[in-house]
């Protein structure tokens, strides 16, 4: 009997002998697929020989044994586990008939928050029962669209964490649009001008030595102006997982349309990765950042990361007038005497320093950690950075002043 194949790969036989476990093994391998994880044929079997290896013993083993074979990002943990937690659940179908014959209380808790990648997870699972379902005639009704929100502003308006997975690709093309401002700042240096406002002595002599100095023109000079660079220090531990790779495609954006963007990724180390960000392809910059950086998703150190770059690369890439985008939760596991000492350092070597923070999403907020309290007094801006609105008003803010609506000194005074 030739062996039974799914997927383009032979899979073992089942020990339980229907092989119920394996279609379900595939069926999740593929909604996994769906939702953006690379996942191969190899993997499927693999995935299906380690579970009849193990046997099945606790949940949690089960899910630690497709966890190991399935995720091979970090940033896939999360898709990957509400996918476990919808895919594997239990159907106690004496609990749902009793739930259905009992009366209902009224609901009087507060709705639950999404769960970070939630959306893209039920999206590849459930996704195709939507499409089997019978087209049925709907009446023609005419609406009055004027006082509604387009598809676009939802987009624009919806946090980084909850978005599917075509909701990440219509993220990814909107901040490739994106268009820069031409920020500059005045220099020391100067360049030739045509407009009579300061002589270049200089200049003027050579052109006087032409001529042997029976004839002395004037020349002219204006200071020269010029993008600043742009420094990032972004954060990648565990508790920004859901935000890091969207926020490097914003700075490929960044490093494709602007010149001197240096990139930096910490967590419990320091790792520049400006050269592997110049890369056209912003898979490949993704991919290579991946490759160099091995503290991603794992703890975070911010007054450590901070010192070393303080001391191994702020005089290189701080000069000219500066600008620090520093993305961050500011969830400080350590000491915060350090972290203090080195933020301040920091805003000392730069023209302005802006913090970047996702918690500011929710309403309410309030400077409660002690790394966000030690952080706060030495930041120019505290924005948020959890949608596509909040990244153009970021680009906006480049070339404009110091906004009053971000200023730190507000959450300061709740201290």
């Amino acid at each position: 009997m030739e062996p039974a194949t799914r997927d383009g790969i032979i899979v073992p036989p089942s020990p339980t002998g229907d092989g119920r476990l394996a279609d379900n093994i595939v069926f999740f391998a593929r909604a996994l697929r769906k939702a953006g994880l690379k996942i191969g044929p190899a993997a499927i079997a693999d995935a299906i020989e380690a579970v009849e290896t193990i046997g099945i013993g606790s949940r949690d083993e089960f899910h630690a044994a497709l966890s190991s074979i399935f995720v091979k990002r970090h940033e896939d943990r999360a898709v990957f586990n509400e996918a476990f937690r919808l895919f594997w659940r239990s159907r106690d179908l004496v609990q749902k008939m009793i739930a259905m014959m009992s009366p209902v209380a009224p609901e009087n808790r507060e709705k639950e928050k999404p769960r970070p990648g939630e959306s893209r997870a039920s999206d590849a699972l459930l996704g195709d029962r939507e499409d089997r379902r019978p087209q049925r005639e709907a009446p023609d009704i005419e609406i009055d669209a004027r006082f509604t929100t387009s598809g676009n502003e939802l987009l624009r308006r919806m946090d980084f964490a909850q978005m599917s997975a075509a909701e990440i690709a219509a993220a990814k093309k909107e901040l490739a649009r994106l268009e820069l401002p031409l920020d500059s700042v005045r220099t020391r240096r100067f360049v030739a001008s045509h407009v009579a406002a300061k002589v270049d002595p200089r200049a003027t002599m050579r052109v006087a030595l032409r001529t042997g100095g029976t004839l002395i023109l004037p020349r002219y000079r204006e200071a020269k102006e010029m993008q600043p660079p742009l420094v990032v220090l972004a954060d990648i531990s565990g508790s920004m997982s859901q935000y890091t790779r969207i926020f490097l495609h914003f700075l490929h954006v960044l490093t494709e349309k602007r010149r001197r963007v240096h990139t930096f990724l910490f967590g419990t180390r320091l790792t520049n990765v400006s050269r592997q960000m110049r890369h056209k392809d912003p898979d490949e910059a993704l991919d290579e950042c991946a490759a160099a950086v091995r503290d991603w998703s794992g703890g975070t150190r911010i007054g450590e990361t901070l010192k070393e770059f303080n001391r191994l690369w702020a005089r290189r890439v701080l000069g000219q007038g500066a600008i620090v985008l520093l993305i961050t939760d500011g969830l400080e596991r350590e000491g915060v005497e350090l972290l203090e000492t080195e933020m301040d350092r920091l805003h000392r070597s730069c023209r302005r320093l802006i913090w970047l923070n996702p918690l500011l999403r929710f309403d309410g907020f309030e400077p409660r950690a002690r790394g966000v309290r030690a952080m706060l007094p030495h930041v120019d801006e505290f924005r948020p950075v959890h949608n596509l609105l909040s990244l153009a008003d970021l680009v906006s803010a480049l070339s404009a002043g110091r906004a009053g609506a971000y200023d730190p000194r507000r959450f300061l005074a709740k201290l």
